[in-house]
């Protein structure tokens, strides 16, 4: 049995603390949660009766306890991740892992240094469409790829963002690249591979706040496919969708729903008999109030700490579309074409005021 912490207990936590502290994940369980806003912590502690703490510090000397979700704030996450590893515990953290790449280096070094393991929280990789694509694509059913899209088609109003003063920041969250189109970022590279150049655009629409609300870019590969990331949480009245288009010369998927987890097209030019399978068994994924794929992930995260194995989704891993995010953010403030491999100079993302 893995006995976890929760470190943050905002908006995210919900979805984590009922998986951990339900008794759905097999050989997991939820043994603490802390947050320094006193009734967010009470309120998860008190649903699932698990102590809460309010310092840091005392949760990480719980000692029943081996591993820690790093739920706060994204500009938090290096701080709080190499403390909990320092503190001997396996790291969970949600997406993005930093937001500056020295921190995501600082954050891989302190959990090696601890020989504990640090997971990416990158759920949307688990979703049941998105295995089906995974497979045709290892099976080199897509031939040469060609053409890779993203969109996210979110709505965040005012009041969302208002919920806390850290959202939308440059020191601890970002815009819409950094936080909600962070896993259809993954996706896309995921897929297509390395990315040589980028060139981004922004604008902020709709709301108040320092970062962007609405993006868009174009991508090139190494291996020669072209991208596009369409992302914006200016969509009014309600979200629209998350969506994930595969392009190559064998055929084509799309897979969309609002969080990558509904398969709209699929079609090969070699048929095969499982084609209709995949269509009728696998193109939604099952319902799932958690959230599609986080518990998928946990199941994934238990194995990888009871048996050993490598993790799908690591801090190399996490780090990799960290640097793509912030090439799209330097190309927004040059406003010309960025190169990966590169050092920031004028992306904000991660800077103090």
């Amino acid at each position: 049995m893995i006995k976890f912490g929760l470190l943050g207990c905002g908006r995210i936590a919900k979805r984590h603390a009922d998986l951990l502290g339900g008794g759905h994940i097999a050989g997991a369980k939820l043994v603490a949660v802390c947050d320094v806003v006193r009734e967010r912590a009470d309120t998860i502690a008190s649903r699932f009766g698990v102590p809460a703490f309010y310092s840091i510090d005392e949760f990480l000397n719980h000692k029943d306890m081996q591993a820690v979700s790093v739920l706060t704030p994204s500009g938090m996450h290096p701080a709080h991740a190499i403390a909990a590893a320092k503190a001997g515990k396996h790291v969970i953290v949600e997406k993005p892992m930093a937001l500056r790449l020295d921190d995501a280096d600082a954050m891989m070094n302190a959990c090696d240094a601890a020989a504990v393991k640090l997971f990416v929280v990158k759920q949307n990789r688990f979703n049941v469409p998105v295995i089906k694509a995974r497979e045709a694509l290892e099976a080199g059913r897509f031939g040469r790829l060609i053409l890779g899209t993203v969109r996210v088609r979110w709505c965040r109003d005012q009041a969302y963002y208002d919920q806390d003063k850290w959202r939308g920041t440059w020191a601890y969250d970002g815009g819409v690249l950094a936080n909600q189109a962070s896993h259809h970022v993954d996706m896309l590279e995921w897929f297509f591979g390395d990315v040589v150049s980028v060139h981004a655009r922004a604008a902020t629409a709709l709301v108040n706040i320092e970062a962007e609300d609405t993006a868009v870019a174009t991508l090139k590969f190494k291996n020669g496919a072209l991208g596009i990331i369409e992302a914006t949480t200016a969509v009014r009245p309600t979200d629209l969708e998350g969506s994930l288009s595969i392009l190559g010369e064998g055929g084509a998927v799309e897979i969309a729903g609002f969080a990558v987890n509904k398969i709209r097209h699929w079609q090969f030019s070699k048929e095969l008999d499982s084609d209709r399978e995949v269509i009728e068994r696998f193109s939604v994924n099952p319902p799932n109030v958690y959230g599609f794929g986080h518990q998928a992930y946990y199941e994934h995260v238990v194995k990888c700490l009871n048996d050993q194995s490598p993790a799908l989704v690591d801090g190399l891993q996490g780090r990799k579309s960290l640097e793509l995010i912030s090439a799209l953010y330097e190309s927004i403030e040059t406003g010309k074409e960025v190169s990966l491999k590169f050092a920031p100079q004028l992306c904000r993302l991660g800077e103090l005021p």
